[in-house]
């Protein structure tokens, strides 16, 4: 692979060897203030856009950029990568990956730093919200109020307290929602892969048909994945009682929605809550398609379960100080594509060491030669940490005493070599 330029952005603490004002980031898709206000305070040149860019406009902003920004609309492909050689991270202030190619990203030395936890509470809380308007069907007699129907009936309405929610995926959300069904006073089940610890009187099933047999309302919280695609399908459907409830605010993939559809117009299921879909419509303009449209008792939401006020700004402040530590110090920590390495600041006279990260394919020999070049420049490391991932190694060395910007260009030649950046 073809070495990239060596760049020598900034740092946490001594003289910098790059000016910070010089790191230009791109934050586009209307990220939240937050992360862009704490991003000018530590100096870089912050640029915003409200929206998501594509073609041109995309590969000239991504070409400008040291740091790239994004929501869930922009795709970041090897081919935008190909033009962007300036480019040390992509941030995506939200849960998912997807739109970034990862693989092609991780080739070039360019981390990927997302935030899977920054909306959680907003999501436990919109799932909580639909448990009581699917018992209590006040999206019925809202919509039927709009239409100058008023039906005071109680026929078909239910307390939650005392009913049976059952969770299947019981990480960062599904515990969240379960505490707040506790406090709501209802019985609480879960299902995981994983052995997980329950919280409050929570009780886990050995399997999901255990939990589907046995649940009111069945609400998912898992990732993306071969295992999860079609979990909730016709048959799966088939095993919860009647009049019981489906609520997906996860993946698009998870409930096959043909079977959803028909297990409410069969009156199996006494309704559903659904925030996402396998398609959905990339702009707020374009028109919504689903098979459950119109139905009885279904709660459909446009991809909001953590599209808060509170969430973006948590998100903005978790991706942002990833991106500031890995831009000053070389700090992977989160990252989703390339080896988790961060090395802590080591004594020492700042303007005898420096801090090297580098970027290599993952082939033996390649520490070896580092250390050669270094040794041969009379150098010595005080300190190094080293990852591997797939196809990419990952080292952050710290030398002393020796000139940082020679090292770093002997070390550019070495023919693994992808990236090599000098902070101080």
């Amino acid at each position: 692979m073809q070495a990239m330029p060596t760049e020598h952005p900034v740092q946490e603490g001594p003289a910098t060897s790059f000016p910070k004002e010089r790191i230009r980031v791109v934050l586009l898709e209307g990220v939240h203030a937050r992360a862009a206000d704490l991003l000018r305070e530590e100096g870089f040149h912050v640029e915003t856009h409200a929206g998501a860019l594509e073609g041109k406009a995309l590969a000239e902003a991504v070409g400008r950029a040291h740091v790239l920004g994004i929501r869930s609309k922009t795709r970041v492909t090897e081919e935008v990568l190909q033009g962007a050689p300036r480019l040390l991270a992509v941030g995506c202030f939200c849960i998912g990956t997807d739109q970034v190619d990862l693989a092609a990203a991780r080739r070039r030395g360019v981390a990927v730093f997302n935030s899977p936890f920054g909306n959680t509470r907003s999501v436990a809380e919109l799932t909580i919200a639909e448990v009581v308007c699917l018992f209590r069907r006040v999206i019925e007699k809202s919509a039927g109020l709009h239409a100058g129907r008023w039906d005071k009936s109680a026929s078909g309405a239910h307390e939650v307290r005392g009913r049976t929610l059952g969770i299947v995926g019981y990480g960062h959300i599904g515990s969240q929602v379960s505490v707040l069904a506790e406090a709501l006073g209802m019985r609480v089940l879960y299902f995981d892969v994983m052995p997980k610890l329950p919280l409050g009187n929570a009780r886990a099933c050995r399997t999901l048909e255990e939990l589907l047999e046995k649940s009111d309302v069945v609400t998912v919280h898992v990732p993306d994945s071969p295992g999860t695609k079609g979990l909730l399908g016709r048959s799966e459907l088939a095993r919860m009682p009647r009049g019981s409830f489906v609520i997906n605010n996860a993946r698009g993939s998870v409930v096959d929605l043909e079977a959803l559809a028909a297990s409410v117009r069969e009156g199996h299921l006494g309704g559903a809550a659904v925030d996402v879909f396998p398609v959905e419509p990339a702009r707020n303009d374009e028109g919504f398609a689903c098979v459950l449209r119109g139905l009885p008792n279904v709660i459909l939401t446009p991809h909001i379960g953590g599209s808060t006020v509170e969430a973006q700004a948590s998100i903005g402040e978790d991706v942002a100080g990833k991106l500031t530590r890995f831009v000053n110090v070389g700090a992977t920590t989160g990252a989703v594509n390339v080896p988790e390495v961060d090395l802590p600041a080591q004594p020492g006279h700042p303007g005898r060491k420096h801090r090297i990260l580098h970027f290599h394919r993952n082939v033996p020999g390649v520490l070896s030669r580092l250390h050669g070049l270094i040794a041969e420049m009379g150098a010595n490391v005080s300190a190094e940490v080293l990852g591997t991932r797939e196809d990419v190694g990952y080292a952050v060395l710290e030398v002393d005493p020796t000139d940082g910007a020679r090292l770093a260009e002997a070390m550019k030649r070495v023919p693994e070599t992808i990236r090599v950046r000098t902070l101080w």
